[in-house]
């Protein structure tokens, strides 16, 4: 009787100590946009899906927390982090030194640069070929600082778009001549859609870039946690896994 009566204390004492953890465990809401293929897109139920989510799942189970994942358009992201509507956002942002002195980022998570994709009948080598081309970027993006650096801010030539889709259709469409972009976003819709026969170029002024996942500044107990867990998934080979999914390919050493 005894026994029975250890092993019940026993079996008591884990099942609180087990619910004890759950309980405590933080749950984050992240920020992420659905309009950009392969990162993060809604499927016809309304689902997030993409790198950007797969990785964010397994981030938070190495870290020790939970997600939410909250369909955030581009243009009010950062706002909606530092108003405290979410703690992460995260949705194939680049990492700026203007975008630092707003938001902490943790360690970077994505190799990237900017890809020029142009219609089959216009191939092109360098970004000032485009002179007097229209060119399509999403507003406010590292393709609209590329294009505005070469060409004037305000220069005619250059239309912003809300998102990506949008600034495809146009290419699509025939409506500008040229659109800037991340790497991993134009080259998954150029394999997509290999009857556009669409060219691609790499001007040799972009620089290596690298994505971030971003909490609002001073935020260290979410820094920390996702810092943790982002570590975690890289040294233990799910960081591969995701990559290899999305990108047919191993993930290039990060920093």
């Amino acid at each position: 009787m005894i026994s029975k009566f250890k092993t019940l204390a026993a079996a008591v004492i884990v099942a609180s100590a087990f619910a004890s953890t759950f309980a405590s465990a933080a749950e984050y809401v992240v920020g992420t946009g659905a309009t950009y293929r392969p990162f993060e897109y809604e499927t016809p139920n309304k689902e997030l899906v993409g790198f950007d989510v797969d990785l964010m799942k397994e981030i938070a189970k190495a870290g020790g927390f939970t997600v939410k994942f909250i369909n955030t358009p581009w243009d009010g992201i950062f706002a909606a982090l530092n108003n405290g509507d979410r703690d992460i956002i995260m949705s194939g942002i680049t990492i700026t030194e203007k975008r630092k002195q707003v938001v902490d980022f943790a360690r970077p998570y994505f190799l990237a640069h900017q890809l020029i994709l142009t219609s089959k009948n216009l191939k092109i080598s360098t970004l000032k070929e485009l002179e007097g081309k229209t060119i399509a970027v999403v507003n406010a993006s590292a393709g609209d600082i590329a294009a505005s650096k070469a060409f004037g801010k305000s220069s005619p030539n250059i239309k912003r778009f809300d998102n990506t889709p949008l600034a495809l259709e146009e290419l699509n469409n025939g409506g500008v001549d040229a659109m800037i972009g991340d790497v991993g976003v134009l080259q998954f819709y150029a394999r997509q859609n290999p009857d556009k026969a669409f060219n691609q170029c790499r001007d040799p002024g972009f620089e290596e870039q690298y994505f971030g996942i971003g909490i609002a500044k001073g935020n260290k107990a979410v820094l920390d946690a996702v810092n943790k867990g982002l570590e975690a998934v890289i040294a233990n080979g799910e960081y591969n896994k995701v990559y290899k999914k999305w990108f047919g390919s191993d993930a290039p050493k990060l920093p």
